[in-house]
C-alpha cells in the first residue's frame, strides 16, 4: 500500500476555493515526461507520494494515449485504490486494458466493498475477469454481496469486520486484535454478537483501549446502536449516517445475522453521489463525465433537449393564439421574455429547495402544507414587488400606463404560479414514486412558460385592444 501523504510540491498555488486541492500542472508534466522517457523508477517516485484520488485525477485529465502509456509503464506497481476513485466510465475502460498479472496485484489491496463497487456496474465479461483474479474466499464474498439488490446496503458493506462474543474481556479482545492477520484497513468498533451471530451491542475502540483488561465487554458495550438491514437502500443508509452522526454500523441479513459493516467514508460517498445525481438530473445532463466521447455526450444530452423542444413548442402554441394582439401591439413581443424568464427562475429556486428537502427528508407530509403556504406567499410577495418595478419600466419604456399594469399583473400571476409549481410538482412526483429531480424541471418550466405567456398576452388582449 502506498504512503497516502501529499508531496510538498504537489500544489504550488495558495489555497483558495478554486485551487486548494488542484494538482499542479508542473507535477502532471513531470509525470508525462517520465512516461515519455520510459523511466519507470522516476514515474513510481512521482506517483508514490500521491493519494489515490489525485492519481485518478491525473488519469482523467490526460489523453487516452498518454493514459495507456502511463499504465503500461506503471505495470504491477499500479495501486488498486486508484480504480475506486476513477470515473465509472473510465474505470471500465482501464479494467479492459490492465494485464491479468496487474489485475491480480491490484485486487489484493482492495477490501470487499471496493471490489463490489468495481464489479457491479461492469458488463459480464469484465465482471468474470475480475472475479477470476480473486482468491476463492474473496470471490465468494463478492458474489454473495452481488446477490443483494443494486444500490442496497448489501452492496455497500464490507465483509471484513471485527466481532467478539459478550463473554470476552477487554484483554481477550485486544489479544485477538493483535494476533489477527486479516483485520480491515479501517475499523472503529468491535461488534458484540450472540451465539447466533446476531449483533447485540458495540464497543468503540476508544472504550476498548481505555478500559482495564479484566473488564467484561458486556459491561462497556453500547446497546443503543443502529443496525442496517442488508436490503435497505443506500440512500437511506447515507441518511441514517448523516442524521445520527454514525461512524460505523453493522449490517444484518434477513434473519438478523451479522454479515458486514458499513463505515462513514462509504456512507458519505453515497450521500455525495445522491446529491450529484440530483444536480445532474435537474440540469438534464445524465451520468456523463469529462472523459466521455463526443458521441456519448451528445447521446446523453439529446433526450433532455428533446423534452425542452416539446415544452418550447407548447409555449409557442400559446403565443400563436394571440398573434393578432402581438401584431397590433409590437411592444408585447419585446416584453414577453421578461415575464417568462422571471417565472422560470422563480420556479427553479423553489424547485431546488423542494427537491433537496425531499432528499434529506426535511419536507414530509407533516410540514408539507406549511411549506407550500410559505412558497405561495413568497411567490406572491416577490410578484408584487417586481410588478411595481416592471410596471414602471413598461411605463417609462413605452409611455403606456396600461401596458405597465398588464406587465405587473402578469408578473404577479406568473411568480405566484411558479412558487406553487416549484413545490407542488416535486411533492406530487414523490407521491407517485418518481424521482422529483428527474422530471420536475421540465414540468415547472412548461408551467411557468405557458402561464406566463398566457397571463401576459391574455391580459393584453383584454385591456389593451
Amino acid at each position: 500500500m502506498q504512503d497516502q501523504t501529499t508531496p510538498e510540491n504537489a500544489y504550488d498555488e495558495p489555497e483558495s476555493v478554486d485551487t486548494a486541492y488542484a494538482l499542479d500542472t508542473l507535477a502532471i508534466d513531470a509525470i508525462l515526461e517520465a512516461v515519455e522517457a520510459n523511466d519507470q523508477p522516476r514515474l513510481i517516485e512521482l506517483l508514490e507520494p500521491l493519494h489515490a484520488a489525485d492519481i485518478a485525477d491525473v488519469l482523467e485529465q490526460i489523453s487516452g494515449s498518454e493514459r495507456d502509456d502511463l499504465l503500461a509503464l506503471w505495470g504491477t506497481e499500479f495501486d488498486g485504490e486508484v480504480l475506486s476513485e476513477l470515473d465509472e466510465n473510465l474505470r471500465a475502460d482501464l479494467i479492459d486494458r490492465l494485464p491479468a498479472d496487474v489485475m491480480s496485484s491490484v485486487l489484493k489491496d482492495l477490501e470487499s466493498d471496493d471490489v463490489v463497487d468495481l464489479v457491479e456496474d461492469l458488463e459480464e465479461p469484465q465482471q468474470a475477469r475480475i472475479l477470476e483474479a480473486l482468491e476463492l474466499s474473496d470471490r465468494v464474498a463478492v458474489e454473495q454481496s452481488l446477490q443483494y439488490p443494486e444500490e442496497s446496503a448489501g452492496r455497500l458493506m464490507q465483509r471484513e469486520l471485527v466481532m467478539a462474543p459478550d463473554h470476552w474481556t477487554v484483554g481477550d479482545a485486544i489479544d485477538h486484535l493483535r494476533s489477527e492477520t486479516d483485520l480491515p484497513d479501517r475499523f472503529y468498533m468491535v461488534v458484540i454478537v450472540d451465539p447466533k451471530l446476531q449483533p447485540i451491542g458495540k464497543v468503540a475502540l476508544s472504550d476498548l483501549m481505555s478500559s482495564p483488561r479484566d473488564v467484561m465487554l458486556a459491561t462497556i458495550m453500547d446497546e443503543n446502536f443502529h443496525i442496517i438491514p442488508a436490503t435497505q437502500s443506500q440512500e437511506d443508509v447515507a441518511y441514517a449516517f448523516n442524521q445520527y452522526h454514525m461512524v460505523s454500523a453493522p449490517v444484518v441479513d434477513e434473519v438478523g445475522r451479522l454479515v458486514g459493516v458499513i463505515t462513514i467514508d462509504d456512507a458519505m460517498l453515497v450521500l455525495d453521489e445522491e446529491t450529484e445525481e440530483d444536480f445532474r438530473l435537474m440540469a438534464g445532463v445524465g451520468d456523463e463525465s469529462l472523459t466521455d466521447s463526443v458521441l456519448d455526450t451528445t447521446r446523453q444530452r439529446f433526450p433532455w433537449l428533446g423534452v425542452n423542444l416539446i415544452t418550447a413548442v407548447m409555449a409557442s402554441i400559446v403565443i400563436s393564439q394571440f398573434s393578432a394582439t402581438i401584431e397590433a401591439i409590437v411592444a408585447l413581443a419585446v416584453l414577453m421574455p421578461i415575464v417568462a424568464s422571471m417565472g422560470g427562475n422563480a420556479g427553479t429556486q423553489t424547485l431546488t429547495v423542494a427537491v433537496r428537502a425531499l432528499a434529506t427528508k426535511d419536507l414530509t407530509s407533516s410540514n408539507a402544507m406549511r411549506v407550500i403556504r410559505r412558497e405561495v406567499l413568497v411567490g406572491l410577495l416577490n410578484g408584487l414587488v417586481f410588478a411595481v418595478i416592471i410596471g414602471i419600466v413598461g411605463l417609462v419604456w413605452f409611455g403606456s400606463p396600461m401596458l405597465g399594469v398588464v406587465l405587473g399583473l402578469a408578473m404577479i400571476a406568473n411568480l405566484l404560479v411558479a412558487g406553487m409549481a416549484g413545490i407542488l410538482i416535486p411533492i406530487a412526483l414523490t407521491k407517485l414514486n418518481i424521482d422529483p429531480a428527474l422530471a420536475s424541471g421540465a414540468f415547472v418550466t412548461t408551467v411557468t412558460d405557458v402561464i406566463g405567456f398566457f397571463a401576459f398576452l391574455g391580459l393584453a388582449a383584454l385591456m389593451l385592444t
